[in-house]
């Protein structure tokens, strides 16, 4: 069974919309659009780099996939990531989208939730998900996620989307990775462990 990974550049109050530049997404009149980039340090890419050559396949949601596969194709031939992207397998979510063109990209046709949870039956590296803020809220509602990689850069945004916007299922999750960039970007990987623990605090137990 596959592996599903989300990782996203969030706020320290949870946003997730347009880290890269003003453009990426401005449903709501959002006005911070490209907050992640002055946090931006050789460090953090390299991390991503790492990160994304590990995946056997991108999951992604329309507006991501529509970023992406703008942008991934025009990338040198000896670009880590662009690289990494453009050969490897892609899904996209979407219901609106006819068809997908950008190079070994396949469209999900149905419910979503079912038909990532067929993929995870199948063999292969991990599956990533990148983004695509829409399709992370149905992948939790659904409880697909195993991982998520959590790039929390130090900045307060107020309003804008929210990683868990509309919630979750409970679940417990273990630090498996966390490592500060130069910028006092904070970047962890949390994974799921089992059920949420649950305890009392008070001067007569332990947990004083």
């Amino acid at each position: 069974m596959r592996k599903l990974l989300v990782t996203t550049f969030i706020s320290l109050d949870g946003v997730m919309q347009a880290p890269g530049g003003p453009d990426e997404d401005p449903d709501g009149g959002f006005a911070h659009g490209g907050w992640l980039v002055p946090h931006m340090d050789d460090w953090l890419m390299q991390r991503m780099v790492d990160l994304t050559d590990r995946g056997g396949a991108l999951l992604l949601g329309r507006r991501t996939y529509d970023i992406f596969s703008a942008y991934w194709p025009l990338a040198e031939p000896d670009d880590p990531i662009g690289s990494k992207l453009n050969t490897m397998p892609k899904y996209v979510a979407s219901r609106t989208l006819g068809s997908v063109e950008w190079q070994n990209s396949t469209l999900l046709t149905g419910d979503t939730a079912e038909a990532v949870a067929a993929l995870k039956q199948g063999e292969g590296e991990e599956i990533q998900v990148h983004g695509s803020g829409g399709l992370i809220q149905t992948l939790l509602a659904h409880d697909l996620v195993d991982e998520f990689h959590l790039v929390v850069a130090p900045v307060v945004l107020g309003s804008g989307k929210r990683l868990f916007a509309e919630g979750t299922i409970a679940a417990g999750m273990e630090l498996a990775d966390t490592a500060t960039s130069t910028t006092g970007v904070v970047a962890s990987t949390y994974r799921r462990a089992g059920e949420v623990g649950h305890g009392e605090m008070g001067p007569e137990t332990d947990n004083w």
